[in-house]
């Protein structure tokens, strides 16, 4: 049994060599804890200022490498929950990633969740998710306004993007 400072080495480890998100779930089983101690470990490890993600797919360890070579755009978009899929495709199909989504809440203020959603798959995946869970997404909150940071490779791409979503009609004033 690893110590605690063993184990969150190991996690970041194990993030660190992910290609995509790990589940809380998953890591508690590979270290043989409950979730509720990865759920500790990942708090720990942010606090050392490790830049962890908590998504709806697990566990991203953002690189700062990565964050610095990517252009980035917020978009404010409004559409119904009929419109999320074709939303997250006009972004991935460019090459581009939703990186959250984040909502302005009267009474809250902002509210903003990790999506990280980089393919048809994973935005197919997210809605699937969605209509099982029996839930509302959060531009429910607010008459369907709400803003996405979208990441590319380049400007081009964001601009090819924001195009997509203006045609598409999703783009807010």
């Amino acid at each position: 049994m690893l110590t605690g400072d063993e184990r969150r080495k190991a996690l970041i480890q194990v993030l660190e060599n992910s290609t995509k998100a790990v589940s809380g779930t998953d890591l508690a089983k590979q270290f043989e804890v409950s979730r509720q101690v990865i759920v500790q470990d990942i708090a720990l490890l942010r606090a050392t200022n490790k830049n962890i993600l908590s998504t709806n797919k697990g566990y991203v360890l953002f690189r700062e490498n990565e964050k610095e070579q990517k252009a980035k755009r917020i978009v404010r978009v409004q559409h119904s929950d009929e419109d999320i899929l074709k939303e997250f495709q006009c972004v991935v199909d460019y090459g581009a990633r939703v990186l959250d989504v984040v909502v302005e809440h009267e009474l809250y203020g902002q509210i903003s969740v990790d999506l990280l959603i980089q393919s048809r798959q994973d935005a197919a995946n997210f809605v699937e998710q969605l209509r099982s869970c029996k839930t509302k997404p959060l531009n429910v909150l607010t008459n369907g306004i709400h803003y996405h940071t979208i990441e590319a490779d380049s400007e081009q791409i964001l601009d090819a993007v924001t195009e997509a979503l203006r045609t598409a009609g999703f783009l807010a004033d």
